[in-house]
This record gives structure tokens, sequence and C-alpha cells, in this order.
């Protein structure tokens, strides 16, 4: 992670005091219920938090030496805490720290990544309602296909990212897990009752059965699920990108006062937000696989997973969470052009009508396949003109067709509201009454 794309409220729950002080809590929880087990002395237990404490200068000089960041931190709290220390870590292994210690990290993140997605669906609803009739160009292959609206448009992705939130919050209780369980999670030489205390203390459950890990899948779960939304992020931002271009212009990023968009030339006014998202969405979709390969570790646990989780931990969640604040940026002040939309819409003379037309023919008695030919012998002739010529003008000249349908009746099918009839009900189904 780079401060470039990174959010102090993200960074600093993967900054090493906030790791340490969790560390620290784990140990005097566990505390806590060994005391009231009577295996430690219950003062023994007071003096770790009433004199507990931790450098993190001093926990990395001692691990330089013991070559174990769980050994330098406990020596370092025992420089602290004085004689009780031996009292310290009664039963538990180092993944117990370890482990419960990174599903906090990671409910943490969750709660902010879900906070993120509120705020990006509060900016996409209001510009979803605010442009609900707004008429423009649907694309299929990136060719105009019918009418939409630009609401439409928005209330998709709504509908996306609230799938995404759920996801999210699903993703946050599947990891939300604690393991105190000992060497090979058999709970030997620690109290089960003692995992269910520190779960309780530190907003987590007992995982139901541990090696000396908790069980890889439910990261990988939480990690794909980054990958997702990450997706949903990119797809939204290739649309705004799409309809950014010149020949477009339908809607652009909210360009400052100052602002340049090119070293070069003075002219330019660049989708680099939206290509920013599209590149971070990469990175998090990538952190993913590595994540899944976490899953497989040799009989009750091997450290190959560490490595990797100790950088996609905090790089896979700060990206995110600043991709997702930029893109409610982004659609907070994005730039939306009704007029150019319209233009757009009546470019290609009345050819966004076609299936109306086919329909009506069909209706009328021809069959579809004639249908189908009647019209695209007409439309192909405003296709190759560029737009210049009108469907509608060649239908009226076409003798097969004026046979089925008058005049009234095909002008009648190039009406542009008869699109938007059932607008309402997609944003009912999508925003509620």
């Amino acid at each position: 992670m780079i401060p470039r794309y990174s959010r102090p409220e993200m960074t600093t729950i993967w900054e090493p005091e906030t790791r340490f002080q969790i560390w620290f809590e784990i140990e005097a929880h566990a505390m806590d219920a060994l005391a009231d087990l009577g295996v430690v002395p219950k003062d023994a237990a007071k003096a770790v938090w009433e004199r507990g404490g931790f450098d993190v200068a001093r926990i990395d000089e001692i691990e330089r030496e013991v070559k174990h960041d769980v050994i330098a931190f406990l020596t370092s709290l025992a420089e602290h805490v004085g004689e009780e220390a031996r009292f310290v870590h009664q039963g538990m292994t180092s993944s117990d720290v370890l482990d419960t210690c990174f599903n906090v990290q990671l409910v943490r993140a969750a709660d902010l990544l879900i906070a993120d997605l509120d705020a990006l669906l509060v900016a996409i609803k209001r510009r979803a309602l605010e442009h609900k009739m707004t008429p423009t160009m649907g694309r299929s292959h990136g060719i105009h296909a019918e009418p939409t609206t630009f609401g439409l448009k928005l209330a998709q992705a709504y509908a996306e990212f609230e799938r995404c939130r759920a996801r999210m919050v699903a993703a946050r209780e599947e990891v939300a897990t604690c393991a105190i369980s000992g060497a090979v999670g058999t709970f030997a030489n620690i109290d089960p009752r003692v995992e269910e205390h520190v779960a309780k203390a530190m907003g987590l459950t007992a995982e139901p059965v541990s090696t000396q890990v908790i069980p890889r899948d439910r990261h990988a779960m939480y990690f794909a699920t980054l990958g997702v939304i990450a997706s949903s992020v990119e797809r939204l931002a290739v649309e705004i990108r799409h309809l950014q271009r010149t020949e477009v212009l339908e809607a652009e990023e909210y360009f400052s006062p100052g602002q340049k968009g090119s070293s070069a030339m003075p002219h330019k006014r660049n989708p680099v937000l939206t290509e920013n998202l599209t590149g971070l969405a990469r990175l998090v979709r990538g952190y993913s696989i590595p994540a899944m390969e976490n899953v497989a570790l040799w009989h009750e646990r091997d450290i190959s997973h560490s490595s990797v989780e100790r950088m996609i931990g905090p790089d896979a969640t700060v990206t995110l969470d600043f991709a997702l604040v930029r893109l409610t940026g982004v659609i907070d002040k994005l730039l939306i052009y009704p007029e150019r939309m319209q233009k757009n819409l009546d470019k290609m003379g009345g050819l966004i009508h076609s299936q109306r037309v086919l329909l009506a023919l069909t209706q009328a008695g021809v069959s579809r396949e004639d249908s189908y030919r009647l019209v695209q012998r007409n439309a192909m002739k405003v296709w190759d003109s560029d737009g210049q010529l009108q469907l509608l003008d060649l239908l009226k000249a076409d003798p097969d067709v004026t046979a089925r349908l008058s005049n009234a009746e095909l002008e009648n099918l190039f009406d542009l509201g008869y699109h938007f009839k059932h607008v309402d009900t997609i944003f009912r189904r999508v925003f509620g009454e």
C-alpha cells in the first residue's frame, strides 16, 4: 500500500501499533479467563492489564535476534509486566494470537468497506432519481440498440452494489472467528472456555474446529468478495469512461478549476479517475487468487500463507477502500449532458425504433422472417447514409410496409416515450416505494 491510494481510516488498522495492541488484548483477555478458571493467579491477570505494554522498536530489535515476532512481542510485554508475565500465553500457540488478530483486523476493515458502500449507494440513488426519466441511448456491443434512461443505468449500478454490500456483510460474518485452541487445535493445554471468553471480548465467535490455524477457506471467501466488489467498481468506471469519449460525451468526470488534462495538449479533459479505478480493481482481484491458494496448508499448519496475508490483508482492503471512496466522489460530481444524449438518440435516423416496426408487422399478419427482411432492407439504407436518411420516411415509401401499416401507425411506432413506460416499476423494484 502506498500513500497515494490510501486513507488513514483503513491504514491505521494495519499499522504495527494496532496489530500489537490487538495481540495485547487477546493475551490479556485470555489471562482473565485463565484466572477465572484458577489456572493463573488473578493478581497476574490484573498486572497484565495494569502494567502491560509494548514498544514497537523494542519488538523489532528482539525479533532481529529471535527471528519470531510473537516471541519478540511477549518478551517486550514481559519487560513491562514483570514477574507475573510468566503466566502470559499459557497453553497458547502463536497462531492463536496471529489468526485471531488477523480476523479482528479483517472485521474492522469490513466495517469500513460496508460504510464505504453505504455512502456509494446514497450517491448513486440520488443521481438515479435525478435522471430517472432522462432519455439516453442503450447500447449492445457498443452499438446503438434501443432507448433507456440514464436513471436506469444508475439503478442497475445501485442494485449491483446492494448485492456487493450483502456479500461484504456475509464475508465479515464468515471471517469473524477466534481460535485459542493450542498447538494443533485440540485444547490439550488450554480450556475451550478461554477461547469463548476471548472471542466474546474481541467481538468474534469461537471457531468450531481449528487445527493450529483458523481454516483459510474463510479468508478465501473474504478476499474473493473484495475481488467481486472491485469488479463492480470497474464495471461502473468503464461505463463512465465510454460515456466520456469525445464521440459520445454523454457524461464526464468533474473537471475542477485549474486542473490540467495533458502536459502537451491544453484542451484535454481525460477520465483519469475512472481509469485509475480500473487499474485498482485489477489489483484487488489479483489478491483473491493467493488467498484461495492459501486454503491448502500442510497437515495442521504450515506458514506458506503467512507472507501472503501480511501483504494482501492491508493491500486489498486499503486499495478497495480508496477505490470505493473515489468512485463515490466521481458519481457525486459526475457531469451529465441530457442534450448530448438526445443528440445521440437522433443520430441514426430512427433506427432505434426498428424492433417496434418489426413487431407491428408481425401483429399485422406478416411472418417474422418477412417482417425482419422488410425492416432491415430499409434500416440498412439509413445505416449506410450515416443517419442522413430517416427510417420512418423510407418505411412510408415502402409499399410492402404500407400495405400492412398506415402512416399514422408507423409514426406512432417512433414514439420515444413508449420505451419508458415501465421505468417506475423498475425503480420500485430497486429502491422500494
